[in-house]
């Protein structure tokens, strides 16, 4: 299939925090994307896009054609552009999302419209809150967040004593994460033809 057929999906790493869990299942889910025929996946890091907090005199659903002020903002506008759907990666913090993602998702606005979107989240509760917010927050920027979710809980009790993630700690979520795929991509692919059609 041409890299241009192919289903673009962006995976957005939640947190900048030094020693974050994210990057863990953002690299894990990463490569069960890269087995999916005819996905093309990259991995998407806030860190490499150290977005100001959003303080425009408009809403960026008023802006047009991504003429964004900023332009680390123009930068992060097209990265999202390019996308057909999303995983974000999200970490939990006091029953909400954390702040850096949130600024990220508000800092865009037609970028993200009509495409699907998955969560994988993890936590105490495996970050089922911080998905209950993202879904709200999805759905106001004319998004499709999917029913299937990853929930990872305890993070902290997979990591061995120097930090890193320990073998096979994420095997059992294998199952959970192809169902999710399989559903973020069928999304995906109803919403590429659609945005293609013009509807």
């Amino acid at each position: 299939m041409p890299t241009s057929n192919k289903l673009r999906i962006k995976i957005i790493l939640g947190s900048t925090r030094p020693n974050r869990f994210s990057d863990k299942p953002g690299a894990w889910i990463l490569k069960e994307a890269k087995k999916k025929p005819g996905v093309e996946a990259e991995l998407l890091d806030l860190r490499d896009y150290p977005l100001p907090f959003y303080n425009q005199p408009v809403s960026p659903s008023q802006i047009k054609g991504s003429a964004y002020a900023e332009e680390i903002v123009r930068k992060w506008a097209a990265k999202i552009k390019e996308a057909d759907a999303f995983i974000i990666v999200a970490p939990e913090y006091n029953h909400g999302i954390s702040g850096v993602l949130k600024n990220a998702l508000d800092s865009v606005y037609a970028e993200w419209n009509k495409k699907a979107v998955g969560f994988v989240a993890y936590g105490s509760v495996g970050g089922a809150r911080s998905v209950e917010h993202l879904r709200g927050v999805a759905v106001e920027l004319q998004m499709a967040p999917i029913r299937s979710a990853i929930h990872i809980p305890n993070p902290w009790n997979m990591l061995d004593e120097k930090g890193s993630l320990q073998d096979g700690a994420l095997d059992p979520f294998a199952k959970s994460a192809e169902a999710f795929l399989n559903q973020l991509i069928w999304w995906a692919q109803a919403l590429k033809t659609a945005r293609e059609q013009g509807n």
